[in-house]
């Protein structure tokens, strides 16, 4: 299936800038911190210009949200992670769907493009959601959700039960200045597939009812 080739090329083109780059000195919360309060009343802007950079460069997002929890507190500090994730994935997701749909055919053949929009439909709001706590994943999968098509409505939706889990943990964990260590680990596995668990029956059932009023 010529969507998986896709997937690892643009995995390893991911990871070129981390084996340049590495983290960029910020993969610390202390380091992401001083950085940051380096720039004043201005960090704010600046972690939200790192945040959305991220689809490109190594930039250690959950220091960065991290810090942007200890600096301006766990509510403001994860409103700012959201809109920054937000706009990466959603950058990557508009630049992948604006090839158009025969250029996606001929980087993928139309079999495999098929087969993957069908995927991205039934399974792509679980595939986004469940990669948000991985480091190259969100990238990688916001890339073909956006190459299969999948519906913004959807995609959004998913990104957002990932980032706004993840964004308020982080926060929080900059704002108590502690390090939670396998909790923070699990808590990042398991929040977002339970935000979008709970988004999806809702949805689902809504969907259902509209549907039966209809008849």
């Amino acid at each position: 299936m010529r969507l998986i080739l896709i997937f690892f090329i643009l995995a390893v083109a991911l990871i070129i800038p981390f084996a340049v780059f590495g983290d960029m000195g910020l993969g610390e919360e202390k380091s992401s911190i001083k950085f940051l309060q380096g720039y004043g009343s201005w960090a704010w802007a600046i972690a939200l210009g790192l945040l959305t950079v991220d689809l490109l460069l190594p930039i250690p997002a959950t220091a960065i949200i991290s810090a942007l929890g200890f600096i301006y507190g766990p509510f403001i500090g994860a409103i700012i992670g959201v809109i920054g994730s937000s706009i990466s994935a959603n950058i990557a997701y508009w630049i992948c769907r604006s090839m158009g749909q025969k250029t996606a055919e001929k980087l993928v053949g139309k079999k495999d493009l098929e087969k993957g929009e069908k995927l991205f439909t039934a399974w792509g709001g679980w595939m986004v959601t469940l990669s948000r706590w991985l480091p190259l994943f969100p990238e990688v999968l916001s890339c073909l959700a956006g190459m299969t098509r999948m519906p913004w409505q959807s995609f959004n939706a998913a990104t957002l039960c990932g980032v706004i889990p993840l964004s308020g943990l982080f926060a929080w964990i900059g704002h108590m200045g502690q390090d939670y260590g396998v909790m923070s680990i699990i808590l990042s596995a398991g929040l977002p597939p339970l935000f979008w668990f709970i988004l999806h029956t809702y949805m689902s059932r809504k969907i259902r009812q509209i549907s039966e009023t209809n008849e």
